[in-house]
């Protein structure tokens, strides 16, 4: 029987096979919370973005915690042989960068979360440029979904992958072995915003909300003191990026 929010089991068991061992082979886990994960539900993973493994290691952490992981990938990795056929069969979600097709990204997302996803977003859109590594300001999308559908957005911070393959960089630095922490936030509170239009100001304080919620997740796992903000690339009148 086909299961909306799930691959078949072939392919489930294929990629736990493969991601489990690796992940368990490349770092040592610190994982906390993982129990303030709904067990069924469409919800929303919103999540800082380090490296290019830490999709791949939270994937790890989110099985393990009773969640399929449905990711959003590129979409040229769509159109790779045998690759294309794994991540359509993951039930991986296409983003469509810089074309007419980006809405489509949403519209997917939208559907496996009324079928009861846990759909896996990092809100900044890409790896953070913050010098300190703090997350940046997000983007939009993710609380539009979630006041459009009404599924929990749930912040989630890790701290490591990074060590383990900085961003730009290709070859993985595996001695010593690195540590990868996680914490999940208990569901973002966007409550205030129900009823009111979808637009800039709304879109912008709910999108605030949910990133400073992971900051607060990622500063219980550096053990620091988190920005008051997240970072702004290139804001005007603030060296650090941040809001004066």
């Amino acid at each position: 029987m086909a299961r909306p929010d799930r691959p078949s089991r072939f392919w489930e068991y294929l990629a736990v096979v493969v991601v489990k061992p690796l992940s368990w082979l490349l770092v040592k886990k610190d994982w906390r919370h993982g129990e303030r994960i709904p067990r069924k539900g469409g919800i929303i993973i919103a999540a800082n973005h380090l490296s290019w493994t830490d999709p791949v290691l939270l994937a790890h952490f989110l099985y393990n915690n009773g969640r399929w992981p449905v990711i959003l990938a590129k979409s040229g990795l769509f159109s790779v042989p045998l690759l294309g056929t794994a991540v359509r069969a993951l039930l991986a979600i296409p983003v469509y960068r810089g074309s007419t097709e980006a809405a489509k990204s949403l519209e997917i997302s939208r559907q496996r979360l009324n079928s009861g996803a846990a759909v896996l977003f990092y809100p900044e859109g890409t790896c953070t440029r913050d010098p300190e590594l703090w997350p940046m300001a997000g983007k939009t999308g993710v609380a539009r979904l979630a006041l459009e559908t009404g599924a929990p957005v749930i912040p989630l911070a890790h701290w490591g992958a990074h060590e383990l393959l900085p961003y730009g960089e290709t070859k993985p630095r595996l001695f010593p072995r690195k540590t990868f922490r996680v914490s999940v936030g208990e569901p973002v509170d966007l409550s205030k915003y129900a009823g009111q239009p979808l637009r800039g100001k709304v879109l912008k304080e709910a999108t605030n909300e949910i990133m400073m919620a992971i900051i607060a997740q990622l500063a219980e796992l550096r053990g620091e003191k988190a920005p008051d903000k997240p970072w702004e690339p290139g804001l005007s009148g603030a060296p650090d990026g941040r809001a004066e």
